[in-house]
């Protein structure tokens, strides 16, 4: 069979035969051109601190020693910052023997900043699951900035399963761009992936080049699309090209990427780290390009990429067109039925600088 991210209708194939199990059908959108949604189940547990199973033990076997308490998340239930919570996710799998799979944020969780791993039993990684795993899938939650409400259903994490090799090296991802154009304007810097860097320029004069997230805000209700004023919960950064912006440690700002990028329907894209020798800061959370990504016949041209940032220990100083990302793409299996954008509930399309689905603007 052909080797590839599997596509959406390879995945509900996988749910027809078992190898995607959950107790309750599909919701609406959950599966993506190239990515499953996965739904937290009915209960999270606070722990102690995050952890590994390791290759000797499940997930459950490590519980009863790290549990502080279990709350109900049936009916809707807050999580806090700075605590770390471990949710048995609804989907759980029992994959063939050469399917593998992958885990990342979806891009709203990450723009919220708040930070998901999923941990499979006997795992030495997280948001990893071997090829032929059988088992349960868990959620580790730990929300940074904004306390959440979350609650039986809701879609933090989101699963790519994939056949065999598909990663692009850098000489097909340049054969890649002569032929579809994966970024523009002007020649893309391809070392490893394609290489991103920062818009630090307004889009219109006065417009903010990024968010800076405030502090002790309220409550976000990770499934209530547009109900909350930007301004609670944001601070807009204005441009200031002579000392570029200067990132404090601790604290959450979105910016955007200055390349608009493309991801052809024949691949799927995943953001990864910049070499960290570079600079003190983080630059993603959530990492999934569907298919379709950008692409003008779905609505997407000008797509940028937008960046979850985050200093480490001590302040750093990012100018405009600093280095910050870099996307790997990888081949797909099969075509999916239908891309990123095409009336599937697609909140990010044709973007530039933009906040969650969950703040409206006006």
């Amino acid at each position: 069979m052909t080797s590839g991210i599997l596509p959406d209708h390879e995945l509900e194939r996988l749910a027809a035969t078992g190898a995607i199990a959950s107790a309750r059908a599909f919701a609406e959108g959950q599966v993506q051109p190239a990515s499953l949604d996965l739904r937290l189940g009915t209960v999270a547990h606070r722990i102690r601190a995050s952890f590994l199973p390791g290759p000797d033990a499940r997930v459950e076997e490590k519980l009863a020693a790290l549990t502080l308490h279990t709350i109900s998340l049936e009916g809707g239930a807050v999580l806090e910052t700075g605590c770390v919570y471990l949710v048995p996710l609804q989907e759980g799998l029992a994959l063939p023997e050469g399917v593998a799979a992958t885990a990342n944020p979806k891009s709203s969780t990450g723009r919220l900043d708040v930070f998901t791993r999923v941990i499979a039993d006997r795992g030495r990684a997280f948001d990893t699951v071997p090829a032929g795993y059988r088992g349960p899938l868990y959620l580790e939650v730990s929300p940074r900035t904004f306390p959440v409400l979350v609650r039986t259903g809701s879609r933090l994490s989101q699963l790519r399963v994939r056949r065999g090799a598909a990663l692009l090296d850098d000489a097909a991802l340049a054969a890649l761009h002569a032929a579809e154009t994966i970024a523009s304007p002007g020649e893309p810097v391809i070392d490893g992936g394609l290489v991103l860097s920062v818009d630090l320029e307004p889009a219109a004069p006065g417009a903010p080049v990024g968010y800076r997230a405030k502090r002790h805000t309220g409550v976000v209700d990770v499934d209530r699309v547009g109900g909350y004023p930007v301004g609670a919960f944001w601070e807009p950064i204005a441009a200031d090209p002579a000392s570029g912006l200067v990132l404090d440690p601790d604290e959450f700002y979105i910016l955007v990427s200055r390349e608009a990028v493309h991801v052809p329907p024949s691949t799927a894209a995943e953001m990864v780290p910049i070499d960290p020798l570079v600079g003190e800061f983080r630059v993603h959370y959530a990492g999934f390009f569907d298919p379709g990504f950008g692409h003008a016949a779905a609505g997407g041209h000008g797509s940028r990429a937008v960046l979850e940032v985050r200093s480490r220990e001590v302040p750093f100083i990012l100018e405009h067109g600093q280095s910050v990302g870099r996307l790997v793409y990888e081949r797909m299996a099969a075509a999916p039925r239908r891309l990123y954008g095409m009336g599937i509930g697609s909140n990010y399309q044709a973007q530039g600088l933009k906040l969650s689905k969950h703040f409206r603007t006006a």
